[in-house]
């Protein structure tokens, strides 16, 4: 693991150099709420399968995630300045531009920098939301208090429990991860996703509820390609062989 400062935030990341011949196209992964980058892409191979196909692999920890810095302020964690940290990375590393996969909130967090930096993103890949990309959580506000339930056993909500509980099995700084709930309101508008002109692919599995508007999202992008993850839902979505196939050949077909 290493480490810079964006922003002032103590940051965490990879760079995992190709264990084939390296393409020249380095790939950045972005994770979701309450994971990090060795649940993410780690531990479902994603970081082997890339780094095999000769892609020199960039993912951090989000502020407020992992082995990042813990930020206790709503403020702190406003979409834009998540995607600020990544482009801070780019910058760190002096990559001028790159792939970018994002999934779930990384997905939001991935649509800014290609809505906002288009000539730093070869393409974007949107993983495991549909427009909810361009919607405010309706849960948020019990999620939020998930995470500030005194235990586990003290909620009743399978929704909530389940957030309590993958953010326990990634031992996350609960308070952190409350504020980030908080603090990632802000949303692409639907003019600026269909302003993307990057290379996109939106990529949901079949039985995933957070994605299950992909194709309108799809639809939405101008040129932007749809990757169905048959049977899976939104945890199962992300390690699938199907997922992993499907990017590899989209990477290898976009400009």
């Amino acid at each position: 693991m290493e480490f810079f400062h964006s922003q002032g935030v103590r940051i965490a990341f990879i760079d995992l150099r190709p264990s084939s011949e390296d393409r020249g196209e380095p790939i950045v992964l972005i994770h979701g709420f309450a994971s990090n980058q060795a649940v993410n892409w780690g531990s479902t191979l994603w970081t082997q399968t890339l780094a095999r196909d000769g892609r020199r692999v960039i993912a951090l920890d989000n502020r407020g995630h992992g082995q990042s810095e813990k930020l206790y302020d709503p403020a702190s964690y406003s979409l834009r300045t998540m995607a600020g940290d990544a482009l801070a990375l780019m910058d760190h590393l002096g990559l001028a531009n790159a792939d970018v996969m994002g999934y779930s909130m990384g997905a939001r967090i991935t649509s800014f920098l290609a809505a906002e930096y288009p000539g730093r993103l070869r393409s974007a890949i949107f993983g495991g939301l549909g427009m909810r990309l361009l919607m405010s959580d309706p849960n948020y506000l019990a999620i939020v208090e998930a995470m500030e339930a005194p235990s586990l056993d003290a909620l009743t909500d399978p929704l909530q429990r389940s957030f309590r509980a993958f953010a326990e099995q990634t031992k996350s700084d609960l308070a952190a991860l409350a504020a980030c709930m908080r603090g990632t309101r802000e949303l692409l508008t639907v003019e600026e996703a269909a302003a993307i002109r990057v290379p996109v692919l939106v990529a949901a599995g079949t039985k995933d509820p957070l994605a299950r508007d992909y194709r309108e999202l799809g639809q939405l992008i101008p040129g932007a390609q749809i990757l169905e993850i048959p049977n899976r839902d939104h945890n199962l979505a992300v390690g699938d062989k199907v997922y992993k196939q499907g990017v590899l050949e989209f990477l290898r077909r976009r400009p």
